[in-house]
This record gives structure tokens, C-alpha cells and sequence, in this order.
């Protein structure tokens, strides 16, 4: 039993999308999407007032494989949540879909265009699709 939260992150230059888990690790939702620049000091707030076990950061490959540009970005923020983190697990998940996903899950939710042209919205369902494939994942190796 884990009685402690994990929390996604989509990483963005400018926006991140935030999800986070049950205490139990069984089901992601949506948490927050904020200016990139806030994300440490939301989740310095947001772990004191919830037990987080790690993060879960989503990790951009392109269709060869090969890391996104944005990668340098990101892997200088996973070491910024190590620094202030240091109890915390910390994994990447393979993001590539995660983006195409969320427009899709957002137009089967019969979400409306504008909605959908909410650029924040589709950080946050991406973050929650990256943090419920990682735990799908996670649930088929164990």
C-alpha cells in the first residue's frame, strides 16, 4: 500500500501541466497548469500539504527516438526538483502521444473548440495521461 501521491508534470518552456494520483496510485487526474516559472513554489505548497512519493516528468522523444529539443529544458528542471525534492522518486515516461492524445480525449469528452484552444487545458490532460500511462505501466511489470 502506498498512501502517497505521485504527481505528472508536462513540461512546457513556458506552461507545465500538473496531475496527480490517488494516495493509492490507481487513478490520475488534472491538478493545475501554471507559468512554468511557478511550478517549484506550487509544488513546494502542494507537498506540504499532501504526501508526494515522487513526480513523474514526461520525457519528449521524437519519432526516431531521438530527445526533443526541449529535453536540455526539462532535464535542467528534473535536477532543480532533486535539489528540492531530495526524497522524492523521480521518473521520466515517454511522452510522445500525449499531446494528440489529449485534443483526442478533450473531443470525445465533447469539450467545446474553445475549450480545446485552451493551451493550459491540454498541459493539464497531458500531464494526467502521461502520469496514468506511467502507472499503467507500472501495474503491467509488477
Amino acid at each position: 500500500i502506498f498512501m502517497a501521491c505521485l504527481v505528472g508534470i508536462d513540461y512546457g518552456a513556458k506552461r507545465t501541466g500538473l496531475a496527480c494520483t490517488d494516495p493509492n496510485q490507481l487513478i490520475a487526474s488534472g491538478l493545475k497548469n501554471l507559468p512554468t516559472s511557478e511550478v517549484i513554489p506550487f509544488l513546494k505548497a502542494y507537498c506540504d500539504q499532501e504526501k508526494v512519493a515522487g513526480f513523474v516528468v514526461g520525457k519528449p522523444l521524437q519519432k526516431d527516438g531521438t530527445p526533443a529539443p526541449v529535453e536540455t529544458q526539462i532535464s535542467a528542471f528534473v535536477t532543480s526538483l532533486e535539489r528540492h525534492f531530495p526524497d522524492c522518486e523521480i521518473n521520466r515516461y515517454d511522452e510522445r502521444f500525449t499531446s494528440k492524445m489529449a485534443l483526442q480525449a478533450m473531443i470525445d469528452g465533447g469539450l467545446k473548440k474553445k475549450q480545446r484552444a485552451d493551451k493550459g487545458m491540454v498541459d493539464q490532460v497531458s500531464a494526467t495521461l502521461i502520469l496514468q500511462s506511467f502507472l499503467n505501466y507500472k501495474m503491467n511489470t509488477l
